[in-house]
């Protein structure tokens, strides 16, 4: 018997014009929705650099190393902000991320103590925080947050001011204050996108591990996290790019002090608190010298999306 009797004919369902014409129409749709994401953002790169070039050509590189914001003598610089933002949202990922990465376990597995039910309320709590406006955050930073960690600070202070961290006392608004609600507002989206990754790691991996004897958690440490690191290390990224762009949370509680203090108590500044304090009423110059501190911001986010990516391909390597 030959093999053409033993395989049967499987025919595919015909399929009219429309349908092709349909499927065609929703390719072309969503590569002219990808091409114009791109255009957007780099229409928005191209129109800050060209506001920036006037300050760019006057003070060139120096700007990123200066301290000074002097309006009456055009004198600026925006170090201070750099420094802001970077330490301020690191001290937020140093908070956020064990913490989402620990909801996110708590919410994915299935324990016995925690029913489904219960799990998908509280992955709904958790998303919900991300739907709180930043003024809100803001307004409980200063009249909740702030007289909360108030004895903490004195605390640090008062034992540990040898250290130049805790160098200085805590008056109320400070690089703290505002890390710490920083990191309360990027927590929703490492829990919920990690959560996401995890999730989508096939349950033969757990079931081999645990038939190999290992337990729960050796399952989770040693193969569901490693199994999801890219996805976990996408939700970081994006947190971070929040925390970097944060403006209204941010500007309620640093401070808006542009010096260089290098202890967290001391009020501090970032990049885009300095945006929202003084674009309203700039002019000229030192509007030219707000663009050049967003096109900087603009590229300290590249910069970490960047590095992500190269941990990302290194990890894919050494698996």
């Amino acid at each position: 018997m030959s093999s053409e009797t033993l395989v049967p004919e499987i025919s595919l369902p015909h399929r009219s014009n429309a349908a092709r014409n349909l499927d065609n129409g929703f390719v072309w749709l969503t590569r002219i929705f990808g091409i114009g994401v791109a255009v957007i953002l780099i229409s928005m790169v191209i129109k800050v650099a060209i506001d920036a070039l006037p300050a760019i050509s006057k003070y060139g590189i120096g700007f990123l190393f200066s301290s000074d914001w002097d309006v009456t003598r055009d004198a600026y610089g925006v170090l201070p902000q750099i420094y802001g933002t970077v330490v301020s949202s690191f001290i937020a990922l140093l908070i956020s991320v064990p913490i989402g990465i620990g909801v996110s376990v708590f919410l994915s597995e299935e324990f016995d103590f925690l029913p489904v039910k219960v799990q998908e309320i509280l992955v709904f709590l958790v998303e919900l925080l991300a739907a709180i406006p930043s003024v809100v955050y803001g307004l409980w930073g200063i009249f909740v947050l702030i007289p909360i960690i108030k004895p903490v600070g004195d605390f640090l202070y008062g034992n540990f001011k040898w250290f130049p961290l805790f160098s200085t006392p805590l008056s109320g608004t400070g690089m703290l204050p505002a890390a710490i609600v920083l990191a309360i507002m990027i927590l929703p989206t490492i829990a919920a996108i990690s959560r996401e990754a995890l999730i989508a790691v096939p349950k033969d991996l757990r079931q081999a591990s645990m038939g190999l004897g290992a337990t729960r958690w050796e399952t989770i440490i040693k193969v569901i996290l490693p199994a999801g690191f890219s996805g976990i290390v996408g939700a970081v990224m994006l947190a971070l790019g929040r925390a970097m762009g944060e403006t209204m949370a941010v500007t309620m509680l640093i401070g808006n002090s542009s010096k260089i203090n290098f202890s967290i108590l001391a009020p501090s500044n970032s990049i885009a608190a300095k945006l929202a304090n003084e674009f309203a009423e700039a002019a000229d110059l030192q509007i030219s010298a707000l663009m050049y501190a967003a096109l900087v911001l603009f590229g300290l986010t590249l910069f970490v999306n960047v590095l992500a990516e190269l941990l990302i391909m290194r990890v894919q390597k050494i698996k």
